[in-house]
C-alpha cells in the first residue's frame, strides 16, 4: 500500500512538472508572437510618447519572454552600452500606423553616435517593395538640429521619405547606437522621441 501511494505522488509531482513546463513553453511562444496573438510592440519599462522599449534587452537579465520577443521581432539584441531600440506602431493621435494613410515624421538630434529608423510590416519584416526608402539614418539628415520626413506609399518630391508600400500595418524602430551615459541613465529626459502626424489616408497616400 506504501508503495502504491508513493507512485501516485510521484505521478502527481510528474504531471504537475510537465504541466507547468507547457504552460510556460506556450506563454513564452504566445509572447514571441509565433501564434499571431503577441502585441506588437514589445512589453516595455520604458514608454516615451509611443515609443517604447524593453530595457532587458541585451542584458544578462533578459528573461524567456524578452528572448523569445527577440528572437522573433529580429532586434540584434546588443548590450545598452552599444545600442538601444524603441519600437512605434501608432501615430500621434493614438491610431494603428497604417500604409494606405500619409504621414509626417519629425525629428532631431540624439545623444548617441549614430541612429537609425527602419520601417517593418506587421510581420516584422521589411516590406516587400523595391523603393529601396525602408530607412533614414544621421548620415541621412546631415547636421540639421531638425529633420522632417514622409511616410507613405508614393515618393514624394525633394523630401526624405519611408516607403510603406507592401505593408498593410507597419511598425518604426529607432536604434540608437553607442548611447552617451546620460541617456542610458535617464532616458526619459535625455532621449528625443520623434513625433508621427497623419497628414490625410486613402489615394495618394
Amino acid at each position: 500500500m506504501l508503495g502504491h501511494s508513493v507512485m501516485v505522488l510521484i505521478l502527481r509531482s510528474l504531471a504537475l512538472t510537465l504541466t507547468g513546463l507547457l504552460l510556460g513553453g506556450v506563454s513564452a511562444f504566445w509572447m514571441s508572437g509565433l501564434f499571431g496573438a503577441a502585441p506588437v510592440t514589445p512589453a516595455s519599462d520604458i514608454s516615451l510618447e509611443g515609443w517604447v522599449s524593453d530595457w532587458a534587452i541585451g542584458s544578462t537579465s533578459a528573461n524567456a519572454y524578452t528572448r523569445a520577443r527577440v528572437a522573433r521581432h529580429g532586434l540584434l539584441a546588443l548590450a545598452k552600452e552599444e545600442a538601444v531600440y524603441f519600437i512605434r506602431n501608432r501615430d500621434d493621435d493614438g491610431d494603428p500606423l497604417k500604409a494606405s494613410c500619409h504621414y509626417e515624421l519629425q525629428g532631431g538630434r540624439q545623444d548617441a553616435a549614430w541612429w537609425s529608423i527602419t520601417l517593418y510590416d506587421e510581420e516584422s519584416r521589411l516590406p516587400m517593395n523595391d523603393d529601396e526608402a525602408l530607412s533614414i539614418d544621421a548620415t541621412t539628415v546631415g547636421d540639421a538640429d531638425t529633420w522632417t520626413a514622409v511616410i507613405s506609399q508614393t515618393r514624394p518630391e525633394d523630401r526624405l521619405w519611408l516607403s510603406s508600400r507592401g505593408a498593410e500595418q507597419f511598425d518604426l524602430t529607432l536604434r540608437l547606437y553607442r548611447p552617451l551615459p546620460s541617456l542610458l541613465a535617464t532616458p526619459e529626459t535625455r532621449l528625443n522621441p520623434p513625433s508621427i502626424r497623419k497628414r490625410h489616408c486613402g489615394a495618394g497616400s
